[in-house]
């Protein structure tokens, strides 16, 4: 962690220290583009960064400033599917508390287990399920970036939330809330597994996100997160399961969910002043 924010410190020279990460999923990552002053850094090219391969993930840290905030983007990320060690996935995020950020807003693609909530609708998340049978804090535990045991009864953040969806109202998108559930994925689910989660109180499953909320958390970054619901889930739709089909409904979401951000990005760094 310390080596890939020494890398991105010596490459941003007298830039400000970012106030808030950004984690952008499937098909989200045109967000990046917008920041101004930009240093972008291929992951591959910081020590210790996991490096994925799937499409619509560009796999760049992106330094710099948006609607006028010192920011850092991550522009996409790796998954457990892809056979990356889950304790990788933290890599990121501790990253970007180490370059001096106090909260991250995480985002993904993900299929609603409602049938009221269809493709194009951003949820923000309330809560999880991590039904990924992996956690980023399993083996030795490095005191220096967090307790052994952390609490997650408050890992997505109530103010950073409010703050969300007041941006969203403002902006005319009806955001939602509600529980992500995590599979490891990169099968699509069963119906009858869709049918078991909606009785668990899941709203929207994906492949993502929960071990970086679990490593933010632990390593003291406030999180907040939105799913863009990019398909309705097995079995309470027609069509079949695709993830090109999940990158072009993520793209038409991400219009919404970018102006929603822009004006909620110098909302959340004065929340966390």
């Amino acid at each position: 962690m310390t080596a890939a924010a020494q890398v991105v410190r010596d490459a941003a020279g007298d830039r400000p220290a970012p106030v808030l990460g950004l984690v952008l999923g499937s098909g989200l990552g045109g967000l990046a583009d917008a920041v101004a002053g930009a240093v972008a850094i291929p992951f591959a090219e910081l020590p210790g960064f996991p490096v994925g391969a799937v499409a619509g993930h560009a796999g760049r840290l992106v330094l710099g400033t948006l609607a006028g905030t010192p920011v850092v983007v991550l522009q996409g990320r790796a998954h457990l599917y892809e056979g990356i060690p889950v304790a990788e996935l933290a890599v990121g995020v501790r990253t970007i508390r180490a370059l001096g950020a106090r909260g991250v807003v995480l985002t993904n693609a993900a299929g609603s287990l409602d049938p009221a909530v269809g493709p194009g609708r951003v949820m923000a998340i309330t809560d999880h399920i991590n039904l990924m049978g992996a956690n980023p804090l399993l083996g030795p535990n490095d005191d220096a970036l967090g307790p052994r045991f952390v609490g997650l009864g408050d890992a997505y953040d109530d103010a950073l939330r409010a703050r969300m969806l007041a941006a969203a109202r403002a902006e005319g998108v009806a955001m939602t809330q509600g529980v992500y559930l995590a599979v490891a994925g990169p099968s699509f689910e069963t119906p009858a597994e869709i049918r078991a989660f909606r009785i668990l109180g899941a709203d929207a499953v994906g492949m993502s996100t929960v071990p970086e909320v679990i490593a933010a958390r632990h390593c003291g970054l406030r999180v907040t997160a939105v799913s863009v619901i990019t398909n309705l889930a097995e079995g309470l739709g027609d069509e079949a399961l695709t993830h090109e089909h999940t990158l072009a409904n993520a793209q038409v979401a991400a219009r919404d969910l970018q102006r929603v951000l822009l004006r909620f990005i110098p909302e959340a760094a004065a929340e966390l002043a």
